[in-house]
């Protein structure tokens, strides 16, 4: 979520969530998202777990409400079965956001991460007929709507739009012999270099997390480097802000088709009103590379590389609610990182607002608000043919352009579980139908 809608005479003014964030909050809460999609709390105060209660019979065999002539029990579905289902009442929450996995390989136990107001929450999906609530890590400061995960060395970093909330470190190995469940957990370290931020970086291979959308002045916005090889003692590494705001990013060592920048590592950040590309392998000297735009912008917000390095694949935030299109997704041709030009443009069967996307394989796993959790095959994108192979709607009240349902999904477990984060309803695990 990034920004605040005004209606008036004119058409919707969007205002930067870096110096509105917390305003519209306070509105979000008092009126909603918009005039057809009540706010997370508004539906019911007292269960803010609001989407119908799961009502087909699961299969006896396995636990799994399969998608059968397109719902899995209430919810709506094509090709994806629900495995489990952790609502925000049973992790003592008013609303979720961010969400990221975890694979002890010591034990090959999986784990979902999933960001609420008041902190994060660890659940073991090992089995997903006995799923565990262990406990949840309190937020560092002041409860907040955005919160974000990543994970390092079995490390979760964890950042917040909490004022003075820095980000915290919790040794994730301690999952591994939790009793009398669920608990409250402490943060092994926290690093205070900045106070609040929007989304934290991760670039596993060279150890460096980025702390974007942070909200001091240091660095306009931008991006706070950090040293993470030793998650217990971290080190300042510099920054990047004159490109302005960073609302999120990924970080790659480059191994993509431009051999200039091959074994660099690549900053490619949504800075509001566009893309930019840096070159920060130089801590203290960091490189603009180039940067992009494209017509009927309205708020540039997250977007992934494929996995060739080729294409990166970009979704604008506030383009449906500001313009009327259905979810627009944006592909570029980063073949040469010093002139990405606009490759292809898809637009889903909905009119609600994509959040955030991540590339597994041939497969785009799109967050997508109250349309649920969208799978795009982009098996031909460099042919321009990218088409809907199934989906899952953890909100089945409406499709409309407003921020309910998905805040955001990870694809990347080992088994193949899917995790994702309802705003309204907490933690859904899916799996691909057989």
């Amino acid at each position: 979520m990034v920004s605040l809608y005004i209606k008036s005479s004119t058409p919707y003014v969007t205002y930067p969530m870096k110096q509105y964030h917390i305003l519209w909050f306070i509105l979000i809460i008092m009126i909603g998202c918009s005039k057809n999609n009540p706010s997370p709390t508004e539906n019911d105060s007292s269960n803010p777990d609001t989407n119908p209660p799961v009502d087909n019979p699961r299969d006896p065999q396995t636990n799994l409400v399969p998608c059968e002539n397109g719902f899995a029990g209430a919810y709506p579905c094509d090709g994806y079965d629900l495995l489990g289902h952790i609502s925000l009442n049973e992790l003592s929450a008013a609303s979720a956001n961010d969400i990221w996995g975890w694979t002890d390989t010591t034990t090959d136990k999986e784990y979902a991460l999933i960001g609420l107001d008041n902190g994060t929450a660890f659940i073991d999906i090992t089995d997903t007929e006995n799923l565990k609530y262990l406990g949840k890590l309190p937020t560092a400061t002041n409860a907040s709507a955005w919160r974000d995960i990543k994970v390092y060395q079995d490390h979760a970093l964890i950042g917040s739009e909490a004022p003075g909330h820095g980000m915290q470190v919790f040794n994730l190995t301690a999952l591994r012999n939790v009793t009398g469940a669920p608990i409250t957990f402490s943060a092994d370290n926290r690093y205070t270099g900045f106070g609040n931020s929007h989304n934290i970086v991760i670039n596993e291979d060279s150890g460096f997390a980025y702390a974007v959308g942070t909200g001091d002045d240091i660095y306009n916005g931008g991006v706070h480097f950090i040293n993470v090889q030793d998650p217990l003692n971290l080190v300042a590494a510099g920054g990047y802000g004159d490109a302005g705001y960073t609302h999120d990013a990924q970080v790659v060592t480059y191994s993509g088709p431009d051999a200039d920048y091959n074994g660099r590592e690549i900053f490619i950040g949504a800075n509001e009103n566009q893309v930019v590309v840096v070159d920060v392998t130089e801590k203290q000297n960091p490189d603009l590379v180039s940067t992009l735009q494209y017509s009927n912008l309205g708020y540039t917000h997250q977007g992934w590389f494929t996995e060739d390095q080729r294409y990166f694949i970009l979704g604008d935030e506030t383009d449906e609610f500001n313009f009327g299109f259905n979810s627009r997704t944006l592909v570029f041709d980063m073949t040469d990182l010093d002139n990405p030009v606009l490759h292809y443009t898809y637009q889903g069967a909905t009119s609600a607002i994509d959040h955030n996307g991540y590339v597994k394989g041939n497969e785009f796993f799109l967050a997508n608000y109250t349309a649920g959790v969208r799978i795009l095959d982009i098996t031909g994108i460099a042919s321009t043919n990218i088409s809907e192979s199934g989906y899952f709607d953890t909100y089945p009240l409406n499709n409309n352009a407003g921020f309910d349902g998905v805040w955001s999904v990870y694809p990347f477990l080992p088994s193949g579980k899917i995790i994702v984060s309802d705003i309204n309803s907490g933690l859904f695990i899916i799996q691909k139908s057989n």
